[in-house]
Formats: structure tokens, C-alpha cells, sequence
């Protein structure tokens, strides 16, 4: 039998399905600090696949499927977790589609990419924090962390020029807001949530964009550095490799 790390905390990591995913980094991560990692994702055969890898490597991991443009999917992940945990210490909303990745302006936007984007990301990533609620308030002090975008300071900082991938970028936007929301909502708990910008990410090389960008490795730092945050840490802001982000930054 694989000997595994010992477990400290307990960690659930949506939208991981790609080995060169942010998710899968990032679970990567809090498995190396002991923390047991459950791999969520649409396709459980996918997650399946790379929680084996951890495990392999002596970590701690599970896969859960969840899908959250299905409302009954989040209820019964959350059912399953209950059974399966006793208490959830971090949830990295990370599971993101972008419906329009090749739309240039808010005039071309496609309804139903809008509503796809708002589905997860908004919706689905509100209804998820709710569901998980119970077992979040078990923790000691847990951790929220909504993995945002720069697309979405485009929304912030609106000139004469392109609008790229609106649909995205406005879900991104009210994710920032909702962060903001759900922080005043959680004041008096030992709950802290924050949005967290990971930068551009070398995750779809096929798509030939990515030569500049980061690797899923170097932008996960700054989602674990937020999943990880000492008591009295910040609550409700937007950070880019641990620093606050404001309009027009970095």
C-alpha cells in the first residue's frame, strides 16, 4: 500500500481536470503542505486520473464529480463531502469556462455565452459556498479563495478600445463583487474569503497564446498564498501574488 502524507487540513479545489490546469497546480500545492486535496471536477474520471498522480506521489487526494451549472450536482456533492469529511478548511473556486474567447466588443456578445459564464462562475460558485457552508463553519478558520481575472478590470477601466471576451469578463467582474459581499457576510466568523487574480497561466498550449504567459506552478503561489492566510488575514479583496490589487494593477 502507497504510505501517505499525514493529513493537517482538508482542501476542495473545483474546475480540475487538466494536468496543466491552475486547479491541478494549486492542489498540488496544499498537497505538498499535507493538506488532503479533493479534485472536483465535471468529468470524475478526469479528476480521478490526476488525484491518482498525488497519491502516487504520496499525497492524500480524492476525486468528486461536480457540476456547477447543475443546482442538483452541488447538493449532492455537498451531501457526499458531509459523509466523507468532517470539516472543510479551504474551497478554491477555480472551475471557469470562457464561452467567448474570440469575441471583440459587448455588441457581438452571444446571450447564451452569457449565461453560460454567469452559471459557473457566479452562480454556481455563490450556490457552492452556501452548500458547503456547514462543513466551512467546522473548520477552526477556513478559507475562500474565488479565482478571478484580469479580464475582469476591463469591466474597471473601460476606454475607446476592445472588449475582449465580455461575457467573461463581466462574470469575472461580479465575482469580485460577490467576494466583496460575501466577506461583509462573514465578518464575525473566522472565515476569510478572497478573489484572487493568477495572472495569464500556460495552461492550453494548442491554442499557441500562451508564450508569454505564466506556468500553472508560478501562478498558483498566489491562490495558496490566500487559501493558506494567517488569522487577522485580509477579508473581501483582490490580490495578485499575495499584494492588493487596484484599478489599472499590475
Amino acid at each position: 500500500m502507497q504510505n501517505l502524507s499525514p493529513v493537517s487540513h482538508t482542501a476542495l479545489i473545483t474546475g480540475v481536470s487538466r494536468s496543466l490546469g491552475l486547479g491541478f497546480a494549486v492542489a498540488r500545492q496544499l498537497a505538498e503542505q499535507n493538506y488532503h486535496v479533493i479534485l472536483a471536477a465535471r468529468d470524475e474520471t478526469q479528476a480521478e486520473r490526476l488525484a491518482a498522480k498525488l497519491r502516487e506521489a504520496g499525497h492524500n487526494a480524492t476525486a468528486l464529480r461536480l457540476d456547477l451549472a447543475d443546482r442538483s450536482s452541488i447538493y449532492e456533492a455537498a451531501d457526499r463531502l458531509s459523509r466523507m469529511i468532517d470539516r472543510l478548511d479551504v474551497l478554491v473556486n477555480n472551475a471557469s469556462p470562457m464561452p467567448d474567447f474570440c469575441t471583440r466588443s459587448a455588441l457581438e456578445i452571444d446571450l447564451d455565452a452569457l449565461h453560460s459564464a454567469f452559471e459557473i462562475i457566479v452562480f454556481g460558485c455563490w450556490g457552492l459556498i452556501q452548500s458547503l457552508l456547514p462543513l466551512l463553519r467546522k473548520a477552526p478558520a477556513a478559507r475562500i479563495v474565488n479565482v478571478s481575472s484580469a479580464a475582469a478590470r476591463q469591466i474597471e477601466n473601460r476606454d475607446s478600445g476592445p472588449l475582449f471576451s465580455p461575457a467573461y469578463s463581466l462574470a469575472k467582474h461580479t465575482l469580485n463583487t460577490l467576494t466583496a459581499t460575501l466577506a461583509a457576510a462573514l465578518a464575525d466568523t473566522p472565515i476569510l474569503i478572497n478573489a484572487v487574480d493568477p495572472g495569464p497561466v500556460a495552461s492550453h498550449p494548442e491554442r499557441g497564446d500562451d508564450a508569454y504567459d505564466r506556468s500553472p506552478a508560478e501562478a498558483a503561489k498566489g491562490v495558496v498564498w490566500a487559501a493558506t492566510l494567517e488569522d487577522g488575514g485580509p477579508s473581501g479583496g483582490l490580490f495578485y501574488d499575495g499584494k492588493p490589487i487596484t484599478v489599472g494593477l499590475p
